[in-house]
């Protein structure tokens, strides 16, 4: 597939890295020069220089004939007009990054249809809603729904309470006639492994399964964590994220939200009457300590900055806060994060890179996720009539060693799928796969 992509930001980076990686046809277009020869050196793309709101830029980067348009600039404006431009020219789907939740409500998606963007995307709202999400299951690291609830992705860490430590891996979801959940992949250390016989649990390991709607609580449990309702909130920063979480939650849980800066500060105070909003340092572990951050049920900390995250994410868990979130931009501080105890690392990138990435599949894709603890993907595909996977057995399919089907949706009914599975036409099948074999998995089902 050839995709244009507008900026060269840290957006723009990851894409071109991640999508180049795939086997895609890439080109970059920005003004800026130094960002340009950066994304050159990490990854095989075509770059050109200039105004991707100018019609002569887009035709030297491509966009008459390429079959995906980025538009990611920091800029919404420049975003919304380049991609409109590029869609006038003829790429076959348009899409922009926007910073305005009012520009993704209905009617005025349909009035940017009708100027030519296929999909418009917000970044910090996709976020704000993953770590809404997480505090409804406070035990997990991450949780995403597949085919309207029917099924769940459930990720947790292992602690030393856990019932599965020493356990084997395939043990895990009981008798195989009809399993409510089954392990997909462990990640231990910085290695996915996606099990086999002989794999046991271990401490500290982070499991994914699959599990039916009804067991994704039992599954929780099994972390050797309990769940916490959470009751009292603290949000560090006031960013989109911040702002956004606070609006969605100050109805339902007492929160306080910290920012250094003063004038931001006021604003905010203005803008959400049921948040108590603090002029503070979130480093200052003194001040923290006077906000009563000991306390609180969750902590969640969305400043611009990782490694002011990072450091006051570890000075709640230290404080005995249950529930610990971080933003973590910068990829190469995930691990870390991770290995600080922080519960749960959320990255825009990665967030708004699972929106993108359905639309460079041939397959229809109804939802792919982007794991942040693990290279791996997540994609829920439609079955179509007389595909690969509808001639054999699971089992009997050559799917690729690093690639599990994990549940199926047929109607109303639900299967975690096993070996001796057989998959249907039209059925909704739920698989997890290594960016080697994302490509691939897809042609199975179409």
């Amino acid at each position: 597939m050839k995709i244009v992509i507008a900026g060269a930001g840290d957006m723009g980076s990851h894409l071109a890295k991640m999508l180049s990686g795939n086997g895609h046809d890439i080109t970059v277009a920005d003004i800026d020069t130094k960002a340009l020869a950066e994304i050159g050196n990490l990854a095989d793309v075509i770059t050109v220089e200039g105004d991707t709101t100018s019609f002569s830029v887009l035709r030297k980067a491509g966009a008459r004939k390429c079959d995906l348009f980025i538009a990611v600039h920091s800029v919404e404006n420049d975003n919304i007009l380049s991609a409109v431009m590029a869609k006038q020219l003829g790429a076959k789907k348009s899409i922009a990054r926007v910073d305005n939740n009012e520009y993704l409500e209905p009617n005025s998606k349909e009035v940017f249809i009708n100027m030519g963007i296929d999909y418009l995307f917000y970044p910090e709202q996709i976020a704000a809603r993953e770590v809404i999400n997480l505090l409804g299951h406070s035990s997990t690291t991450e949780y995403v729904d597949f085919s309207g609830g029917k099924l769940s992705l459930v990720a947790f860490r292992l602690e030393l309470t856990s019932p599965l430590l020493g356990r084997g891996v395939l043990d895990f979801g009981g008798d195989e006639a009809e399993l409510d959940y089954r392990t997909v992949a462990i990640v231990r250390g910085s290695h996915t492994i996606i099990p086999t016989a002989a794999d046991r649990f271990e401490e500290g390991d982070m499991v994914y399964a699959i599990a039916r709607h009804s067991a994704a609580d039992e599954v929780q449990a099994l972390s050797g964590r309990r769940s916490v309702e959470i009751k009292n909130m603290m949000i560090l920063g006031g960013s989109r994220i911040g702002v956004r979480i606070a609006t969605e939650l100050q109805d339902e849980v007492n929160i306080k939200l910290i920012d250094y800066n003063a004038d931001k500060a006021y604003r905010l105070a203005e803008m959400l009457d049921r948040t108590l909003i603090i002029n503070e340092d979130g480093r200052n572990t003194e001040a923290m300590v006077e906000e009563d951050l000991s306390s609180m049920d969750a902590f969640v900390a969305v400043t611009g900055r990782s490694e002011t995250n990072i450091l006051a994410a570890m000075l709640a868990k230290r404080m005995g806060v249950k529930k610990v979130i971080a933003e973590v931009e910068n990829i190469n501080y995930i691990s870390l994060a991770e290995s600080v105890g922080v519960d749960t690392i959320i990255n825009k990138k990665l967030v708004t890179a699972s929106n993108i990435f359905r639309f460079t599949m041939s397959t229809d894709v109804q939802a792919i996720k982007c794991l942040t603890g693990s290279q791996a993907e997540v994609l829920e595909f439609i079955v179509k009539p007389n595909s690969p996977a509808t001639k054999s057995r699971i089992r009997d399919l050559g799917l690729p060693s690093d690639a599990v089907v994990g549940g199926i949706v047929r109607g109303d009914k639900v299967f975690i799928a096993v070996g001796n599975t057989q998959i249907n036409a039209y059925d909704r099948v739920v698989v997890f796969a290594m960016p080697e074999s994302v490509t691939r998995i897809g042609d199975y089902f179409n």
